[in-house]
């Protein structure tokens, strides 16, 4: 496989992005809700309800000025009064209110305990994408590209690197990726891991891979520097190389089919 870049180019490595620590977004109607909560914490229905009319007067009040009209807080916080008043009204005599038995408030703690693990997975992958970049963009430098296996998820790095590069299409990596799953090489010989790829990967890589498979299967052991071509086909009419690689397959079936045919009933072709 030709790699693309050269060394000593005087090309400068783009330095990876500073990856941020996942934050709870800033919701005031949360904040509201949640500063409700705590005054009601221990309240009976008589004092939730004083507190329903304190509410029911602040927003009265906040009405009249033009500066509160867009505050999310204050209306938020007066529904959520309402509802702890509706939810003790229902409940028996005597009964005081508790965040921990109101099935809204556990709820809401359980899809927000999801929102963070689902943020702190997407940091991961992030910083996973990040390093996994710069191992392969040292590893080009160094000219073992191609000698690298591919691994589960490279298909975003694929996509870190081109933004790097400024949304330059990288033939190297491309050439690289291509290669990996018509050789069935790293994560690549799991058949599901080639059939995710097809969802992941841009149409003139995947138009490489089948023309690489394809052509690999005809001529067995043919080196990967004599296939080069197939990458400038397929970068250029990815169309055309996956219609060539559909055609050659066709023509594989039909020798497997068909045997040839005895010397008796060839025509020849006589000398002119």
């Amino acid at each position: 496989m030709t790699r693309m870049w050269p060394l000593g180019d005087g090309t400068r490595r783009p330095p990876a992005p500073r990856v941020a620590s996942p934050r709870e977004p800033v919701d005031p109607a949360r904040i509201g809700r949640r500063v409700v909560r705590r005054r009601a914490n221990g309240m009976d229905a008589g004092a939730i309800a004083a507190a329903l009319d304190a509410a029911r007067f602040d927003a009265r009040q906040a009405s009249r000025h033009e500066d509160l009209a867009d505050d999310a807080r204050g209306p938020t916080e007066l529904a959520e009064w309402e509802r702890i008043d509706q939810l003790l009204a229902a409940a028996p005599a005597g009964t005081v209110y508790a965040p921990d038995s109101d099935d809204v408030v556990q709820a809401e703690l359980a899809a927000d305990a999801a929102a963070a693990a689902a943020r702190e997975a997407e940091l991961r992958e992030a910083m996973r994408i990040t390093a996994r970049a710069d191992e392969l963009q040292a590893l080009r430098e160094l000219g073992t590209l191609e000698r690298t296996e591919p691994r589960d998820g490279d298909e975003a790095v694929r996509d870190e690197l081109t933004r790097r590069a400024g949304g330059y299409v990288q033939a190297d990596v491309d050439a690289w990726l291509a290669h990996a799953p018509a050789a069935h090489l790293g994560h690549y010989r799991d058949p599901a891991a080639r059939e995710e790829a097809t969802g992941l990967l841009t149409p003139p890589v995947l138009a490489h891979t089948a023309l690489l498979a394809e052509l690999a299967r005809l001529v067995p052991g043919a080196d990967v520097d004599e296939l080069a071509f197939t990458a400038r086909i397929a970068s250029t009419e990815p169309e055309a190389a996956g219609a060539l690689a559909a055609f050659l397959t066709r023509v594989e079936g039909t020798q497997a089919v068909d045997p040839p045919a005895p010397a008796s009933s060839r025509r020849e072709i006589m000398p002119m």
